[in-house]
C-alpha cells in the first residue's frame, strides 16, 4: 500500500465533526432560541443516552486495544476489529458519538442542535465512513468485504 494510503484520510476527526454541529447549533440557539424537549426527556432520556454512548465507546476502545490497533483516524489501522459491538455495527464508535450528541441536544434543549445532527451525519457518512471503508477494503481486501457484507454500517 503506498504511503499516502497508510491512513483513511478522513475529512476531520469524528469527535470534532460532532462538536462542530453542537457549537453551531448553540450559536443559532443563542440568536434564535428554539427549545423543544419536555422536562422528562431532558432529565431522564438525556442522561440515559449519554450513559449508553459512554458505555459503548468504552467497549469500542477496549476492543481496539485488545486488537492492538488505534481508534484514532489519523493513525494506520493495523487490525480489523469484528468482535464485540462490531458484530452489530461497523461503526459503533460513531453510534456512541451520536447517542452522546442526542443527550447533549436534550441537555441544552435546542432544536437547532438537533436539526444540525442531519448534516453532521451526512459529513460522517461521506467525509469519514466512505473514506474509511475504501481504506479498509484496500488494506484488508476480502476479509473486510466479507465483514461489510455481514454487518450493517450503523445498526
Amino acid at each position: 500500500m503506498p504511503e499516502s494510503q497508510q491512513i483513511a484520510g478522513v475529512l476531520a476527526p469524528p469527535p470534532l465533526i460532532y462538536l462542530a454541529g453542537i457549537l453551531l447549533g448553540l450559536g443559532l440557539d443563542w440568536l434564535w432560541p428554539a427549545p423543544f424537549a419536555p422536562g422528562w426527556a431532558r432529565f431522564t432520556l438525556g442522561p440515559l443516552l449519554f450513559l449508553l454512548g459512554l458505555a459503548l465507546v468504552l467497549t469500542v476502545v477496549r476492543h481496539f486495544r485488545r486488537a492492538g490497533t488505534s481508534i484514532r483516524t489519523e493513525k494506520p489501522t493495523t487490525a480489523l476489529v469484528t468482535d464485540g459491538p462490531f458484530r452489530y455495527s461497523r461503526n459503533p464508535a460513531y453510534v456512541a458519538l451520536t447517542l452522546a450528541y442526542l443527550a447533549i441536544t436534550l441537555a441544552v434543549d435546542s432544536l437547532w442542535v438537533l436539526v444540525l445532527l442531519l448534516p453532521v451525519l451526512a459529513v460522517m457518512r461521506w467525509g469519514v465512513i466512505a473514506r474509511e471503508e475504501r481504506y479498509l477494503e484496500a488494506k484488508f481486501g476480502d476479509g473486510y468485504r466479507d465483514y461489510k457484507a455481514r454487518v450493517r454500517r450503523w445498526l
